[in-house]
């Protein structure tokens, strides 16, 4: 077996809400289906959950993210949040991509690395979003449909956490890249990214918050974007 086929295949994750784009997607996603008045009665009548599960995190952040889908998106038209969904993908990425993310993207892409988007926000735009960036696979957040209608549900877990990691792992096995273990890259910027950086050959803080930040004993973005070398 020569050195070209024992070569381990790199891949390279990245989470997308706050370090692929700015800020989050979720509720100006909502607004884009439901508009304002729908979406602001939702929030208004779970915002102390809301405001606890923000600071809490975990299982707590993964209800209450289910509860507000329910409120906003039971009985809506699967067909209708799919195409929603691609709309809302590329306005997002055109206002809200970052260029020191996006640049570290086609820097992998380059080298022919394996790109992989895993995120906790919902799979019908972070899908579309993948593919306009040019990435191999999206690993997000799905939501349950029921005669072509959303239940507001997820369909499994909440791709937050530990869920990333076997979500990425799953699909490693599935492309056959677990034959040599895969050199893995990881980015993300929040605490729900933190076990997936833990697990990766190089986690990367693609926070702004620095050493203020949650993810702050892994390099920066910036620092790993300064020592790469030209792809």
């Amino acid at each position: 077996m020569n050195a070209a086929q024992t070569e381990r295949p790199t891949v390279a994750a990245f989470d997308f809400d706050g370090t692929l784009t700015t800020g989050g997607s979720v509720v100006p996603f909502l607004l884009s289906v439901r508009g304002p008045t729908v979406v602001a009665r939702a929030i208004a009548s779970d915002l102390p959950t809301l405001v606890r599960s923000a600071i809490v995190g975990g299982t707590a952040a993964d209800e209450a993210k289910e509860a507000l889908f329910t409120r906003v998106l039971s009985g809506v038209s699967a067909d209708d949040v799919e195409k929603a969904g691609v709309e809302f993908a590329e306005r997002h990425l055109r206002r809200r991509l970052r260029p020191d993310a996006r640049d570290r993207l086609e820097w992998h892409r380059k080298l022919g690395h394996r790109i992989v988007i895993v995120s906790a926000s919902p799979e019908c735009y972070v899908r579309p979003a993948s593919e306009l960036l040019g990435a191999d696979a999206a690993l997000a957040t799905r939501l349950e449909v029921s005669g072509n209608l959303l239940t507001g549900r997820y369909e499994g877990k909440n791709c937050r956490g530990a869920e990333k990691y076997a979500r990425l792992m799953a699909w490693v096995r599935a492309q056959g890249l677990s034959t040599h273990q895969p050199v893995l890259w990881a980015y993300g910027n929040s605490r729900g990214d933190r076990l997936l950086l833990e697990a990766a050959d190089h986690g990367v803080d693609a926070g702004r918050l620095g050493r203020f930040g949650r993810l702050r004993r892994f390099p920066r973005l910036s620092e790993v974007a300064r020592r790469a070398p030209p792809a």
